[in-house]
C-alpha cells in the first residue's frame, strides 16, 4: 500500500510539472469516451441503452477528433479552445442525426475557462454556452425539445461552470492563506532583526557608559598616585587600590554585558542585578574617592521604576558625573537630584565647573546642547524609553543635565521592586 501511494504521489508530481502532457492524456481519454458513447443508442422500448446500437458517421468522428485535439491547448488558450469546441458541437447538432457527444469537449473547455477567469466572466460565458448549445439541440435535434438529452446538455454545461468557479474560489482562498502566512513569516523575521538591532544598540550604550566611567576614574587615580608616590606613599597606595577596584568593576561589568552576545538562544539570567538607583551611593562614592565632591538629594519615596527606566537613570547619572570629572576642571562640585513629578521621575546633575565655551570645546561639539558622544548616548537612551533629556551650560558657569523618565512601565517592560531608594534626605 505504501509503495502504491508513493507511486501515485510521484506520478502526480510529474504531471503537475508537465501540464502539457496531462492535457494531452486528458484529450485522448475524452476522445475515447466520445467515440465509445457514439456507439451507444437507446434500447428497445423502455430498456436501458445498448452498446453497438448505432455507428458514428465519419464526419462526427472528425469533429470529435478536432475538439479533443483542441483540449491540448486548454490552459494556454482557454477562451479560444472553448469557442472552437462550442462551435464544432453546434455544427454536430445542426448537421448530424443522431448527433455524436462532441459536447463533452465543450464541457471540459468551459470548466477550464471558469477555473481560470473571474466570476463575472464565468457567468457571461457560461450562460452564453449553455443557452447556445441547448437551443441548438432543441431546435435542430430529431427528438422533442423537452427530451432528457437536450436538458442533459444544459445540466452538464451548467455543472462545468459551477465546478470551475468553485475550484477557482478554492485556489484563491488557498493562495490568500499562503500569502498571509508568508507575510507573517516576513514580519516575524523583520521584527527579529529589529529587536537584534535594538539589543545591539543597548549593549553598545552600556559598553560606552561602563568604559568611559571606569577609565576616567582609573586615569584620575593613576595621576594622583604618580603625583604623591615619592612624598606620600600611603596616599599613593590608596589611589592605586582605587585603580584596582575600578578596573575590576569595569572588567566585571564588561564580562556581564559582552557575555550576552555569547549566549546560544535566549540569554540566561545574570547572576547579579542590573545597576540602578538602589546602588547610587556606591556610584557616588567612586567619584568622591576620585576627588569630585558630590551631593545627592533623592526625593523618590514609593517610586517603583521599571527595569529599563531604572538602568537608564543610573547610566544618565554615571555619564553626567563622568563628564563633570573629565571636563569641569579643578575645584568643581556636582549635585545629583532624583525627584518624582507626577507620572515621571526627573534626574538632574549640576556642576559649577568651567563655562560653556570650555565645556563644549572639551566635548568636541560646537553646540552646547548636543554635546559629545556621551550626551548623544544619554539622549538616545532616554528617548528610547519615551522620556526627554536636555543638557547645556548654566548661567554663571557650570553645566546642567536634566532627564525626564516615565515611571509607568511600557507594554512588555518588566518591573523591579524597590529600585529607587531614598526619602528626601541629602547624602
Amino acid at each position: 500500500m505504501t509503495t502504491l501511494s508513493s507511486g501515485f504521489a510521484r506520478a502526480r508530481r510529474w504531471l503537475r510539472d508537465h501540464p502539457l502532457a496531462f492535457d494531452a492524456a486528458l484529450a485522448f481519454c475524452t476522445l475515447v469516451a466520445m467515440i465509445c458513447s457514439s456507439f451507444t443508442g437507446p434500447g428497445d422500448g423502455q430498456g436501458p441503452p445498448s452498446f453497438g446500437a448505432r455507428t458514428p458517421e465519419l464526419f462526427s468522428v472528425l469533429l470529435m477528433t478536432l475538439t479533443a485535439a483542441a483540449l491540448v491547448l486548454r490552459r494556454r488558450r482557454p477562451m479560444q479552445v472553448l469557442a472552437v469546441t462550442a462551435a464544432l458541437s453546434a455544427v454536430e447538432y445542426v448537421l448530424m442525426e443522431p448527433p455524436a457527444p462532441v459536447v463533452m469537449s465543450t464541457v471540459i473547455a468551459l470548466y477550464t475557462v471558469a477555473s481560470r477567469t473571474d466570476r463575472p466572466t464565468t457567468w457571461k460565458v457560461g450562460l452564453l454556452t449553455m443557452g447556445g448549445l441547448t437551443a441548438a439541440a432543441m431546435v435542430f435535434g430529431s427528438t422533442p425539445w423537452y427530451s432528457q438529452e437536450n436538458f442533459g446538455v444544459f445540466a452538464w454545461t451548467g455543472l462545468a461552470s459551477a465546478a470551475g468557479d468553485a475550484v477557482r474560489s478554492r485556489r484563491a482562498f488557498v493562495d490568500a492563506i499562503r500569502e498571509r502566512a508568508e507575510r507573517a513569516e516576513r514580519t516575524r523575521e523583520e521584527e527579529a532583526r529589529r529587536r537584534v538591532a535594538e539589543e545591539r544598540l543597548r549593549i553598545a550604550r552600556d559598553l560606552h557608559d561602563v568604559v568611559a566611567h571606569h577609565i576616567a576614574l582609573v586615569n584620575v587615580q593613576a595621576g594622583v598616585a604618580a603625583h604623591v608616590m615619592d612624598k606620600r606613599p600611603d596616599q599613593a597606595k590608596e589611589a592605586l587600590a582605587h585603580v584596582r577596584d575600578a578596573s575590576r568593576s569595569a572588567l566585571n561589568e564588561l564580562r556581564v554585558t559582552v557575555g550576552l552576545l555569547r549566549q546560544q538562544g535566549d540569554p540566561a539570567a545574570p547572576t547579579e542585578p542590573a545597576p540602578g538607583l538602589a546602588v547610587l551611593d556606591e556610584l557616588v562614592d567612586t567619584f568622591r574617592n576620585a576627588g569630585l565632591p558630590v551631593e545627592v538629594a533623592c526625593a523618590a519615596e514609593g517610586i517603583r521604576l521599571p527595569a529599563g527606566v531604572d538602568l537608564a537613570a543610573y547610566r544618565v547619572i554615571q555619564e553626567a558625573l563622568t563628564n563633570v570629572r573629565k571636563h569641569a576642571g579643578a575645584g568643581a562640585r556636582a549635585e545629583v537630584s532624583v525627584v518624582r513629578v507626577g507620572a515621571t521621575a526627573e534626574i538632574t546633575v549640576l556642576d559649577n565647573g568651567r563655562g560653556s565655551r570650555e565645556r563644549t570645546t572639551a566635548t568636541g561639539d560646537e553646540s552646547p546642547d548636543s554635546g559629545g558622544h556621551g550626551l548623544v548616548g544619554m539622549r538616545e537612551r532616554v528617548t528610547a524609553l519615551g522620556g526627554a533629556l536636555t543638557a547645556g551650560p548654566r548661567y554663571g558657569g557650570g553645566f546642567r543635565v536634566h532627564a525626564i523618565l516615565p515611571v509607568e512601565a511600557r507594554a512588555g517592560e518588566p518591573e523591579l521592586p524597590g529600585t529607587a531608594g531614598g526619602t528626601g534626605v541629602r547624602r
